[in-house]
C-alpha cells in the first residue's frame, strides 16, 4: 500500500453535515444526495476558504459506529481543512481535530471502488503488520484527481493513528 504517517498540528473542518447510514461498497446515494443538494457556488465558496493540509474539498466521517456495521449512522461532513485558528463562517458546520499523526494511504483506478478496498486493507493487513492504531477522530478522503465521469480518480484516505 502507498503510505505515508505525517504529524499535524490541530486544525478544523468546515463544511455541510448529515447523518447518513454507512454503507460499506458502491456510492452511498445518501452522500450523493446531500452534495447535490448544495449549489456549485456552495463548493466554490469552500473551496475558497480551504487553506491548510488535506486541500481542496474533503469526504468526512465522524461518530462512526466502532465495529463500522452496514447501515448504522455516520455524521458525514462536505468540508474543507482550515487552520485551528481560523474562524468558521456561523452556517458552516465544524469539527475541531486536535493535533496527532495522520497515516495517509493513496489510491488511484476505479472509484469508488479502490478506495472502499484501501479502507478494508487498512483494518486487515495495514493496520495488524504495524506499529500503529486507529484513534479517536474523522476519517478524511481527499480526491486529488478524476476522470469527469468520476469513474476513476487518485484519492488520499486520512487516518488518525497513535502508536
Amino acid at each position: 500500500m502507498d503510505t505515508r504517517v505525517i504529524d499535524r498540528p490541530a486544525f478544523r473542518l468546515i463544511g455541510h453535515a448529515a447523518r447518513v447510514p454507512l454503507i460499506h461498497q458502491g456510492v452511498n446515494p445518501h452522500i450523493q444526495a446531500h452534495i447535490a443538494s448544495l449549489p456549485a457556488s456552495e463548493h466554490q465558496r469552500l473551496k475558497a476558504l480551504s487553506d491548510t493540509e488535506p486541500a481542496g474539498l474533503l469526504q468526512v466521517s465522524a461518530d462512526v459506529d466502532p465495529d463500522y456495521t452496514q447501515g448504522s449512522e455516520v455524521t458525514y461532513l462536505h468540508a474543507v481543512a482550515v487552520n485551528a485558528h481560523t474562524p468558521a463562517p456561523e452556517d458552516l458546520d465544524v469539527i475541531d481535530v486536535p493535533a496527532g499523526q495522520w497515516a495517509i494511504f493513496r489510491t488511484c483506478g476505479p472509484h469508488p471502488a479502490t478506495l472502499q478496498a484501501a479502507w478494508a486493507a487498512t483494518a486487515t493487513e495495514w493496520l495488524p503488520s504495524n506499529p500503529w492504531r486507529l484513534r479517536p477522530g474523522p476519517s478524511i478522503v481527499a480526491i486529488l484527481d478524476h476522470t469527469p465521469d468520476f469513474t476513476t480518480a487518485t484519492c488520499e484516505l486520512w487516518l488518525p493513528v497513535e502508536r
